[in-house]
Order: C-alpha cells, then structure tokens, then sequence
C-alpha cells in the first residue's frame, strides 16, 4: 500500500476504484466496504483508492469537541494496510477544506485528481460543505463526470447498526468484549515506558507505566482488564489498571500501568502495544496494603484463566 500525506502527491489514476471517510476503527462496518471496494478493484483490474482526512473533520469545525479516537493515524494506516488497499490518501482537513462544495469535491478531487471511475460509499454518507452531499447527488454527478456509484447498506449485528461512535460508548463503559465485537478485531493502546512511582514492586506485581502516543486516542473506562501486551513484536500476557490508583493516598493522576505476567526485564523507554481482550473489575480502593495484594492476586487467577 502507499500512502499519500496530501492530495497533491497523489497521481490521478486511469481506473481509480475508490471510497472515501474517516474509517475510524476501520470496524466490520468499514470492513463490508473494503471488501465491495477490492471486489470491484479485481473485477474491472483498476486499483483501489482511500480518502481520508487527519484531524478527525469534528475536530476542526468543533474544536470544543472531546472527541477522542478509536485509532491513532498511524493505526488506522496499519489496519487499512492490511485489508489490502493499493492506496492511502490522508489529506489535512482545514477550515478552508471544509468549504469545500459537493460539487468541487466530486468534480476537483475525487474526479480530476484522483481520477474515480467507481465510488463505494457507506450507508448515509455524506460529504462536501455543510455536509450538503449525498448518495443523491452522487447518483446525479456520476453520469455527468464519468463514474458509478454504489452505496453500501449499513452493517448490522444481532440487529444493531455499527457505528464508531457505538464502540466509543462502548470502550467508555469499559465493554471491550461488545467494542472489540464490532471492530472485528482487538482494541489497541500504543505507547512507551516511563517511569513511575514504583509502588507494585513493593506489592509483588511490578508494573510498565504507559505514556500513550496519540494525545486523542480514546481510554477505555477506569478498571482492571486481561491484555495482550507486544514488545519488540514478541507477545505476553498481561494485567493492566486503568485509573487513579485511589488505594494510594493523594494519588490523583490517571494512569495506565501494566503487569506483564511471567516478565522480568528492564523495558523502560521501550515502545509496547496492548491489546484489550476483557474487563475484570472496577478500580478500587483497598485499606490495607494486605487487602490490595489479595485482590491483585486473584486478579491474577482471572486474567490467566481468560488469556488461556
């Protein structure tokens, strides 16, 4: 796959077979319209095409917004990777990008730049200024500017629409079995070792603090969960403590803290990734020391038991 920082470095295509949207957690829903998209591709022998926008478009027209992200760019840019695009466009969005119209966006971009000839949407897609575009107008410009068009229906399971915003509540309220159902794959948390106040070694569970790399990437709800921990591309199991650490007096700092089961070495300043496989409990506050090991320790038996 190569990747575009900018319209303007991408080489308008003979045969473009294209989609377009922010694919934030490139979810089962996202996954349908590659899938059509790839499809298409090896059917017409053209060469598939994404574009997408950093920041998020909520970001800029509300920078209010808490927003927060199921992927970090560079997450996005290895999920997209492995589905199999031939090409990435990530495109800054601007102010001045925003007031961009339906009409130039079909005739400017997707037609003379990047050179469309089939555009896969998804259900209720909407583009260009005010988000006045849609599968309506694409059906209209198509015939004029040379391209077909194909909506995708919106993707459902157990009759429930997916959406990313559904799987942000989800990670919220700390249900990673329902956020990691709809992503079709793990929920992930990427970022390096620092230093911490060292407290678990004095409890027998010494843990890796995390600085995550994204400012925006979302944080799942406060508790303990079982992970998958990867360093240096070798994975471990893992017990990981989302929160404030209310068992240590005038602890008010939240914190994402590891312990990797079964692990011994020095990893400070060492990039690793999490991926999130259960939520064991809330985050509580212990009072004693004593209290707080026996729980750690059944803590253990479960994420063991769950990571089997």
């Amino acid at each position: 796959m190569k990747v575009y920082h900018g319209l303007e470095s991408f080489v308008k295509r003979n045969n473009a077979v294209v989609t377009t949207g922010t694919f934030d957690g490139v979810h089962i829903g996202h996954r349908t319209i590659l899938k059509r998209l790839l499809e298409i591709t090896r059917k017409n022998k053209g060469e598939s095409v994404l574009l997408t926008f950093y920041p998020h478009p909520r970001m800029v027209l509300n920078p209010d917004s808490d927003l927060q992200l199921i992927n970090s760019i560079e997450e996005k840019t290895i999920l997209l990777k492995k589905a199999g695009i031939d090409h990435l466009i990530i495109h800054p969005f601007t102010k001045d990008f925003s007031r961009t119209t339906s009409l130039e966006f079909v005739r400017d971009i997707l037609v003379n730049q990047i050179g469309t000839k089939k555009l896969v949407i998804g259900y209720d897609h909407h583009f260009g200024r005010n988000r006045e575009g849609s599968f309506e107008h694409l059906k209209e410009f198509g015939p004029l500017y040379g391209f077909e068009v194909e909506e995708i229906p919106a993707q459902d399971i157990d009759d429930v629409n997916v959406s990313s915003t559904k799987i942000r509540n989800a990670l919220l309220a700390g249900d990673i079995l329902t956020a990691n159902h709809y992503l079709g794959h793990r929920f992930s948390l990427s970022g390096k070792v620092v230093k911490g106040i060292q407290l678990g070694r004095t409890l027998g569970f010494p843990t890796a603090n995390i600085a995550v790399s994204s400012k925006y990437k979302i944080i799942p709800a406060d508790g303990v969960y079982a992970v998958k921990v990867t360093i240096n591309k070798i994975p471990y199991d893992g017990m990981l403590n989302i929160g404030i650490r209310p068992s240590i007096e005038g602890s008010t700092n939240k914190t994402i803290e590891v312990h990797i089961l079964d692990f011994k070495k020095d990893i400070y300043g060492d990039e690793l990734e999490l991926n999130f496989i259960q939520r064991i409990r809330d985050e509580k506050k212990f009072n004693s020391k004593e209290d707080l090991i026996n729980e750690l320790k059944k803590d253990r038996v479960k994420v063991e038991k769950i990571l089997q």
